[in-house]
């Protein structure tokens, strides 16, 4: 009898950036709308379902989109209503995802002008691929 098998591999080919700082999430969009000409939106909030007591957990999530290079920004809160949406990941308070294309030099001017706001304490680029909870990410 012959055997197939199936592989399965999620495509993780967005940018993620961690944010560490204390101020709320409506705050510090706004000082990163300030500091980088984006213009932050709350959205409807990221639902995770999860087996835990039935009840999904909800996490803040802010848009922004560069029209020039069709460039989706998410903001997204890692402190949801029930837990963490990166449970590896507790020290992170938010992350700033990338979808579709990114130019490396926009990358590393966002990450610098992201680390030269006050109320930030690190923003730093990490791989995906080495979350272990990374289809959290995925939405």
């Amino acid at each position: 009898m012959n055997r197939k098998v199936l592989r399965f591999e999620i495509d993780l080919d967005f940018v993620l950036i961690a944010v560490t700082t204390s101020l709320k999430d409506y705050r510090i969009c706004y000082h990163i709308n300030k500091c980088l000409n984006f213009n932050f939106t709350r959205v409807d909030d990221l639902t995770l379902e999860t087996n835990v007591n039935g009840a999904p957990m909800l996490f803040s999530l802010y848009h922004f989109s560069w029209e020039t290079t069709e460039t989706d920004f998410y903001f997204i809160g890692n402190k949801g209503s029930e837990g963490y949406l990166v449970p590896e990941m507790r020290e992170v308070d938010y992350f700033i995802m990338i979808k579709n294309y990114i130019d490396d030099d926009d990358l590393d001017n966002v990450l610098s002008c992201l680390n030269k706001i006050p109320e930030i304490v690190a923003a730093v680029k990490i791989d995906p691929k080495k979350i272990k909870s990374r289809e959290n990410l995925l939405f």
